[in-house]
């Protein structure tokens, strides 16, 4: 296995702007398909049912699938110990801050708008503390949409040893023999298998711990999509034998998405879903879509510019920030008498320009809200 302590795999930049600018756009689309969320339009659309229905089942998969590719070659430059606090300081922090500071605020607009509480947000304040979300309280302990972040801390802190064991000297030779298995036609598809599995042993945990309450996932296989990444970056050969099996992956993985979706058109098809055999097709069309995205990446994205240099380092701040920011401009607009597609494209636009409002001149030029948003300190010019 080839060093990665000096090579930057721009691919995975790439690949977690995709799925920043797509989750953004999937949070501005929640107003108005037809499952609850915190803040709802009085009129709901099939299409963006359709749209956010689709992209829940490769967006925190492929969230997951990256930060174990990262996982990897962080630990090729870092000790544990270092590889633990940058986790403490990148992830821990911000939902620490984020938990008690502006994700009160979609609380609630929930509540408000639901009907379970009325008055103002500084009377809502004090009760915010009281019970757990999901648990018939109010207390935001898994930071809403930071969750991931939460989720991913554990799980980095919970498969070190594991990760430390595969990247030793004496599993190197089983992991080469494995790579050359995987890399016959059509083998690599077999990498599903551990989220198949971890899918099939979550399907009967239907509560708020281990059902599909997160991203359209449950735990278990967010845990497989991770450590998938991180087995991925153990050999380059598994990377090129993926983007070999790019164009068949893309081909199948549409060919699924057609038949998900006829089968969710009918009640016979939902009944299939529900068994066993739909969940692994479930999983089988996530891997499908990941390994056809990472192939087209490591392919046609292996190059930096100035523009991704810019944009990798306000990732983590966008996704901290633009859920709270989604919601309370489209508290406003929903209640505008005007097409569901114009509200869209008002809500996406003025939400992304506050963001970039907040965090052009204060998080990103101050220190203080850069450790606070999880960024790196930023260092003092010449």
């Amino acid at each position: 296995m080839t060093s990665s302590k000096s090579k930057r795999y721009y691919y995975i930049d790439w690949l977690r702007l995709l799925a920043i600018f797509m989750v953004f756009l999937f949070h501005n689309a929640r107003f108005f398909d037809s499952d609850d969320w915190h803040v709802k339009n009085a009129e709901t659309s099939q299409v963006f049912t359709i749209f956010t229905t689709f992209t829940s089942q490769w967006l925190m998969p492929l969230f997951f699938l990256l930060s174990g590719l990262s996982a990897y070659y962080a630990l090729s430059i870092q000790t544990a110990r270092r590889y633990v606090w940058s986790k403490v300081r990148r992830l821990v922090v911000p939902l620490i801050v984020g938990t008690f500071t502006h994700v009160s605020y979609q609380v609630y607009l929930e509540r408000l708008t639901h009907g379970d509480f009325a008055g103002s947000f500084m009377e809502f304040l004090p009760h915010y503390f009281e019970g757990g979300y999901g648990l018939g309280g109010n207390f935001a302990w898994m930071g809403l949409h930071l969750w991931y972040l939460e989720m991913l801390f554990v799980y980095s802190v919970l498969m070190l040893p594991l990760f430390l064991w595969l990247r030793g000297k004496r599993m190197q030779p089983i992991i080469s023999r494995l790579t050359g298995c995987l890399a016959k036609p059509g083998a690599i598809f077999l990498i599903a298998v551990p989220a198949v599995i971890m899918e099939l042993l979550s399907d009967a945990q239907q509560h708020i711990v281990f059902g599909e309450h997160w991203g359209g996932w449950s735990m278990l296989p967010h845990l497989a999509f991770f450590v998938t990444g991180y087995f991925v970056a153990l050999d380059p050969r598994l990377i090129s034998t993926i983007e070999k099996h790019r164009i068949v992956a893309l081909i199948i993985a549409l060919i699924l998405s057609i038949v998900l979706y006829i089968c969710a058109l009918s009640a016979a098809g939902l009944q299939f879903l529900g068994t066993p055999t739909g969940s692994i097709a479930r999983v089988l069309h996530t891997w499908f879509w990941l390994t056809a995205m990472m192939g087209f990446a490591h392919r046609h994205l292996s190059s930096a510019n100035r523009f991704l240099g810019y944009a990798n380092e306000g990732v983590l701040p966008l996704y901290i920030l633009h859920q709270t920011v989604i919601i309370l401009i489209g508290y406003h607009i929903v209640q505008l008498d005007v097409a569901i597609v114009v509200k869209y494209v008002l809500i996406t636009t003025l939400s992304f320009a506050a963001i970039v409002a907040l965090y052009e001149p204060l998080i990103r030029r101050f220190n203080v809200l850069r450790f606070l948003f999880g960024m790196k300190p930023k260092r003092p010019s010449a």
